[in-house]
């Protein structure tokens, strides 16, 4: 693998490799918190558990405060909280509180009143942020999760650097029939999930939003993904409490999850979700980390890591899907979440090859989560 110079992080180097911003431009930061109203005289500060939203006042608001938004020319810098999610990707309410205390509106106060928008989060909000983007003309980045290993490395690269890498990746990977998955599980069981991609071209998260179209980045970048067309066969899950599930896939869809190891609730609790909204297993995305980076225990970087690959279920509207919330039985689960899968996330699971089927040909991208010859041979 290249090598990747880190530079000590940068809030004014990351929004002009980003954002290229424009002189008198606004700009605001966003948080979510349990009660949103604690933004108020910046009162969540007083809790110790919120380091992502601190990071998000301490980094991101003070940072633009001193000195970035002079040095940059850049309006604004306010900071705006709303009521916590409750799971990735959902859309967000449209009341928001300011830290004197007034309560605003997305709609009416935000969203058209400012040109670039970063969400500092501790759920990702990519996509109701790509969807309102579309729909009011601004620009922003997502960056959930943040902690200070992803803040000295995913967020303190050259994204110039990244893009072109992702590129390279992109062109060698795009227009695939499918791929197939191999995992091997410790207890000897093999499994194998098939994506049918349709020869659609491969998207990159490359961490560059410049110009006047409106999006969103996802940072940190650095991913070659595909929203399948079509999947079927097996693979395994890990859940958020360490119960791990085998999904069955057909029609591009988990039916059901049967029990590896664990707790058997835990796999009852999701077989009665797949049955009552059929949707939350739809198989929205196959993404490859194109970065080399450390290992930061967010899954926002380390999906990124080179090596890495992840599935994600539910919603694929901002990735270009056609699986939109209204499509859900129940508003709460339309969700997009990743599922990764690297040697220090998914200890138990070994992927032995990762193979894209192309132009009648088939290439090795991946063996036990490292590059293969073929991906490595991308980038020369």
């Amino acid at each position: 693998m290249s090598n990747r110079t880190f530079l000590p992080f940068s809030l004014s180097r990351l929004l002009k490799k980003t954002f290229e911003p424009t002189p008198s431009q606004r700009i605001c930061v966003l948080i979510d918190l349990k009660n949103p109203r604690d933004i108020a005289d910046f009162k969540f500060l007083e809790d110790e558990s919120l380091a992502v939203q601190r990071k998000a006042h301490d980094v991101f608001y003070q940072g633009l405060k001193n000195g970035v938004l002079e040095e940059l020319g850049l309006k604004g810098g306010e900071m705006y909280a709303y009521e916590l999610t409750g799971g990735s990707n959902l859309d967000l309410p449209d009341e928001a509180f300011a830290p004197d205390g007034r309560q605003l509106s997305f709609e009416k106060d935000i969203y058209p009143n400012y040109d670039l928008i970063l969400c500092v989060s501790t759920y990702s909000a990519t996509a109701p942020l790509t969807a309102s983007a579309k729909q009011h003309g601004f620009r922003g980045a997502t960056l959930h999760g943040v902690n200070d290993i992803i803040l000295g490395s995913g967020l303190s690269v050259d994204y110039d650097e990244v893009s072109v890498e992702a590129e390279k990746l992109r062109q060698g990977m795009t227009r695939a029939d499918s791929v197939e998955l191999d995992f091997h599980l410790d207890n000897g069981a093999k499994h194998t999930l098939k994506l049918e991609l349709g020869r659609q071209e491969a998207q990159k998260s490359h961490g560059l939003c410049r110009g006047s179209e409106p999006d969103v980045a996802n940072l940190p970048a650095g991913e070659i993904y595909y929203v399948p067309v079509g999947a079927e066969g097996e693979f395994p899950m890990k859940y958020v409490d360490g119960t791990l599930g085998l999904m069955h896939v057909t029609g591009g869809r988990i039916k059901n999850a049967t029990l590896i190891k664990g707790d058997a609730a835990t796999i009852e609790a999701h077989n009665r979700k797949l049955a009552g909204d059929p949707v939350t297993g739809e198989l929205g995305e196959l993404g490859f980390g194109t970065q080399v980076l450390p290992v930061s225990g967010k899954d926002i970087q380390d999906e990124k890591i080179r090596g890495t690959f992840h599935i994600a279920t539910g919603r694929s509207d901002h990735l270009g899907g056609s699986l939109t919330p209204d499509r859900f039985a129940n508003k709460m689960n339309a969700t997009h979440d990743d599922i990764l899968f690297s040697r220090e996330k998914t200890p138990e699971v070994r992927s032995s090859e990762v193979r894209l089927f192309r132009d009648n040909k088939v290439e090795i991208l991946l063996k036990d989560f490292h590059p293969s010859p073929y991906m490595e041979s991308l980038l020369a």
